[in-house]
């Protein structure tokens, strides 16, 4: 028995499904998960020797890829000082000020420890700063596990067919809308019967639980200007996209192309802890000023603004702002993609591919999709072959359809190359 096979045996014995998230088991694509024992640079290898070329990286955050010498270095010197304190730290106020400094839409922050719960405060933030109930989601778009945010959701849940959760009372979602990606009229409708009892509206900007699928600018521009006029709270969930597709993140690229546009709360993570857990919340200061302890909306947590994870944050945030980083992170991420393309062109297989920053997504469909229901037509079937086929030459994509990829600064054009050629084997077996 393999070293993997030994492990997940071993780990479903102590481990529900063997595995503590539920997309790393593989479930969706057949077999055993790789176990993995270490990584560097743009490498995994698993608990076999096996070496892969990681396109996951921790899910997005290792944007600089692993073990960057210098992120290293800022963790061991923290660790040595404490790991937790439960007060706190200058750090934590110099990382909420490079935060504010990259993104000028938010005035203040609050930390937290993970994207989860960064979205639940702020649907709580904005609950209690307008005095609503309702609010508005789109499916397919995944903003953590949330009780009241487990409709329809993409991700885990995409994979396993499951449009809700159990345990997640009826009463606990009747004041959630859930609405269809890309879809302004819907949009306009729900405001036009809800309009008053809506509290906020939170999507991601580029979707990346159905894979990749990127909000139109008439979505994004009627989400804003809908918000405006009914009083309710935008906010634009950039757990996945913040600082990896743009230094300001997908909001930045939005502004370009919307006069004026901003939104009112925007949730952060993955990149701003560098591999460590670490997420944030922020906004104006007059809605912001609302949380405990300045205001009556209660949030906290004892491992908030953790010493060592914001030392890991502000070593990455403060690496990524290098001259051209991210421009040299989209080049090499677009050099990846249409790669992608053209291999499976030559080999007669359909594949659409869009890239932004650091964020990738391809579809075994004609066209890219633009909301969770063009997404489900995709042949998971064929994706899993395709999954395994590259797998089996040592690249390691998310073992499920409805996920987007990482590129890292750490990816080489020598890994992008290695990358394509086992792509072209893998689609020539496909079209066998």
């Amino acid at each position: 028995m393999d070293r993997n096979q030994e492990l997940f045996a071993r780990a479903q014995q102590s481990i529900p499904g063997g595995v503590n998230s539920p997309v790393r088991a593989f479930k969706a694509v057949g077999g055993t998960p790789a176990f993995i024992e270490k990584a560097q640079g743009a490498y995994l290898w698993d608990a076999n020797g096996q070496r892969y070329i990681d396109y996951i990286g921790s899910w997005g955050p290792m944007i600089l890829g692993h073990g960057h010498p210098e992120v290293l270095a800022a963790v061991e010197r923290a660790a040595r000082e404490g790991l937790s304190f439960g007060a706190p730290t200058e750090r934590e106020i110099e990382l909420a000020e490079e935060i504010l400094k990259l993104v000028p839409s938010m005035e203040m922050v609050r930390l937290v420890n993970s994207g989860t719960e960064a979205s639940m405060s702020a649907i709580r933030l904005a609950r209690g700063a307008t005095g609503r109930k309702k609010i508005v989601k789109f499916e397919g778009c995944y903003h953590g596990h949330a009780d009241a945010l487990l409709v329809k959701a993409g991700s885990g849940l995409a994979t396993f067919g499951h449009a809700t959760s159990a345990g997640v009372p009826e009463e606990v979602v009747q004041d959630t809308l859930v609405l269809e990606y890309n879809n302004p009229a819907q949009l306009e409708e729900a405001f036009a019967r809800h309009g008053s009892e809506i509290a906020c509206v939170i999507m991601e900007p580029i979707a990346g639980n159905m894979n990749f699928v990127r909000a139109s600018i008439p979505f994004m521009r009627a989400a804003r200007q809908l918000c405006s006029q009914s009083g309710a709270l935008l906010i634009i969930d950039e757990v996945m996209t913040g600082f990896r597709v743009a230094l300001g993140g997908a909001q930045s690229l939005y502004a370009q192309a919307i006069a004026g546009f901003a939104p009112d709360l925007t949730v952060l993570g993955k990149v701003i802890g560098g591999g460590m857990p670490l997420a944030a919340f922020g906004g104006p200061r007059h809605v912001m000023e609302q949380l405990a302890p300045q205001g009556p909306v209660y949030q906290a947590g004892t491992l908030s603004g953790n010493p060592v994870a914001t030392a890991c944050g502000l070593a990455t945030l403060r690496l990524i702002q290098a001259p051209e980083f991210h421009a040299r992170l989209a080049e090499r991420t677009r050099q990846l993609v249409e790669g992608l393309r053209q291999a499976a062109a030559d080999a007669g297989i359909t594949l659409s591919v869009d890239s932004e920053g650091g964020l990738f997504g391809f579809f075994l469909l004609p066209e890219l999709p633009q909301n969770y229901a063009e997404v489900m037509r995709s042949d998971s079937a064929r994706f899993n072959q395709l999954f395994h086929g590259l797998l089996r030459r040592g690249v390691y994509l998310a073992p499920a359809l409805y996920e987007a990829g990482f590129v890292s600064a750490a990816h080489t054009e020598q890994d992008i190359a290695a990358t394509i050629a086992a792509a072209r084997d893998a689609f020539a077996d496909m079209a066998a």
